[in-house]
């Protein structure tokens, strides 16, 4: 009796020793995670596309972080799903890890990787507009013009906004790893968001076997050796297990 396509994808990860995973809205969406314009795609008349940016931060940063602190609300009761807790555990059992996520939510975090890369930053983290320090906070009652702990500089999200350039050195390291990897999971991403999108086929080109989980085809469905379609929290315990 012929494998079947889930456990080729278990036994092709069982067997890699360098992996590298992407990560999209899909694996959190089983978490509860609103999606990023939220309901309507207004929040109090404004589009979050106008207040996203470096911009509208400069021209009223209480609005901006009204609207962060409000989505900050919105997560904070959300909590890693089965598909987070697999990539953890995963981490865990190959020696070259290395996890990709275009989330912006934390829960990566929270469900214990730790060789991650936040292409899009963290909501949960702030940077000082002056000192550049950048550490977690987890308050839910930030102020209006939150201060630097270190110098009492204004603080803005650790995010990126439409208009500014992603960290080269975090895509360096993307880059790499994609490269560099046996086999490569792209988990509950539509694969049109550039530049992560492309990962999948730097790894695929590089001779990595490519494993795709989601709820429907993807760009990269036709590229892929695997595609599982499904719920990640489903699917990736299997996989890992």
């Amino acid at each position: 009796m012929s494998p079947t396509p889930l456990q080729i994808a278990a036994q092709r990860l069982a067997l890699a020793g360098k992996v590298a995973v992407l990560t999209g809205a899909g694996i959190s969406a089983e978490s509860g995670v609103p999606t990023f314009r939220g309901p309507g795609g207004l929040w109090e008349n404004h589009r979050p596309e106008d207040l996203a940016t470096p911009q509208a931060f400069a021209r009223d940063p209480e609005l901006v972080w009204r609207w962060y602190n409000w989505r900050r609300r919105l997560i904070a009761g959300c909590a890693p799903n089965p598909a987070h807790l697999a990539l953890a555990a995963l981490e865990q059992r190959v020696g070259d890890f290395t996890l990709l996520t275009q989330n912006v939510d934390g829960l990566h975090r929270l469900a214990g990787s730790r060789n991650l890369l936040e292409v899009h930053g963290n909501l949960w983290m702030v940077r000082c507009t002056v000192c550049g320090a950048l550490y977690e906070e987890r308050g839910l009652g930030l102020p209006a013009r939150p201060a630097c702990r270190q110098c009492g500089g204004l603080l803005r999200p650790h995010v990126v906004w439409f208009g500014e350039s992603l960290d080269s050195a975090i895509l360096d390291r993307a880059w790499r790893a994609a490269a560099g990897c046996q086999a490569m999971l792209v988990v509950g991403t539509s694969a049109v968001v550039q530049p992560a999108a492309g990962l999948a086929s730097v790894a695929k080109q590089a001779g990595a076997f490519v494993i795709e989980v989601n709820l429907e085809p993807t760009p990269n469905s036709r590229e892929v050796d695997v595609s599982l379609m499904g719920k990640a929290g489903e699917i990736l315990p299997q996989l890992v297990d």
